[in-house]
């Protein structure tokens, strides 16, 4: 079992910047994968960014060059880095991780991104 703790969520502007953090415990030796979704009203999940263990880097194309997905293996770590937020941002954050498919899900954090 992997277990992860999400933290971070909250109100910003337009233009400015969040950091939203990941944190897993548990079997961590199975993850292969890990990323962040998000869920807006009316939407589909989606996948905003991924990192495998082996460092590629995935990214939707709404927040390429926008966000960043870089971790610290020290902590067993992700983070979400979203610089430059628009409205259309405000979403549910999801941490995901898996072999590589998501297999485990944080609670989830909500981002609001005020105009």
């Amino acid at each position: 079992q992997v277990q992860l703790e999400e933290s971070g969520g909250g109100l910003v502007q337009a233009g400015g910047s969040l950091r939203l953090s990941c944190a897993a415990s548990g079997s961590i030796f199975s993850i292969n994968a890990m990323g962040w979704y998000r869920q807006a009203p009316g939407k589909q999940r989606e996948l905003v960014a991924a990192i495998t263990s082996g460092g590629s880097t995935n990214y939707a194309d709404s927040v390429k060059g926008r966000f960043t997905i870089p971790r610290d293996n020290a902590k067993n770590t992700v983070y979400l880095q979203m610089n430059s937020l628009k409205p259309e941002d405000t979403a549910v954050y999801y941490c995901a991780a898996g072999s590589p498919s998501p297999r485990y899900w944080g609670k989830g954090t909500l981002v609001t991104v005020s105009s």
